[in-house]
């Protein structure tokens, strides 16, 4: 098995979505950033390229490159679940912590979590996403950040006789 952290920080601006873990919540700012900001993917993408000794989605998914302007972090987190398949692994399990003074992000946690169970194809219960606030303290009015945590588990294949 892997384990692998990942921290990411976007600021909030005008004009813009606020997208976590694929879910849009409203609110009169989104995060600043050359994708979509999903802040919280981001930290679980870094987690996974991180157990897999694969650098950061800096070097995957550079913001030098215009094709990932604007890009959807959900088709981005399928391309690194696709890679760490490639090297044998499957997820055993994931843990984001949201950091965010605003807005309460409690009503979407749920949906957050089967949004990432998809993107997986594994059960719910793999999935582990919270959100806190730092009371006023560190990002406090000024972004949102997210760590994460991820358990990747080599892939193994049963063989039965006959």
């Amino acid at each position: 098995m892997r384990i692998g952290t990942g921290y990411d920080v976007h600021r909030l601006a005008e004009g813009r979505k606020l997208i976590l873990c694929g879910v849009e919540i409203p609110n009169e700012k989104g995060l600043a950033g050359h994708s979509d900001a999903d802040v919280a993917v981001h930290a679980l993408m870094d987690a996974m390229l991180g157990a897999l000794a694969l650098g950061d989605i800096g070097k995957l998914f550079p913001d030098s490159d215009p094709k990932y302007e604007g890009a959807d972090s959900m088709k981005l987190l399928a391309e690194v679940i696709k890679l760490a398949g490639q090297e044998g692994y499957v997820l055993g399990n994931c843990d984001i912590t949201i950091i965010a003074e605003k807005p309460k992000l409690s009503e979407y946690i749920e949906q957050m979590r089967e949004n990432l169970a998809g993107a997986f194809s594994c059960e719910v219960s793999r999935i582990s996403v919270k959100a806190t606030t730092e009371e006023g303290l560190g990002l406090a009015g000024e972004g949102i950040g997210a760590q994460a945590v991820v358990l990747l588990e080599k892939r193994t294949l049963k063989l039965y006789k006959a």
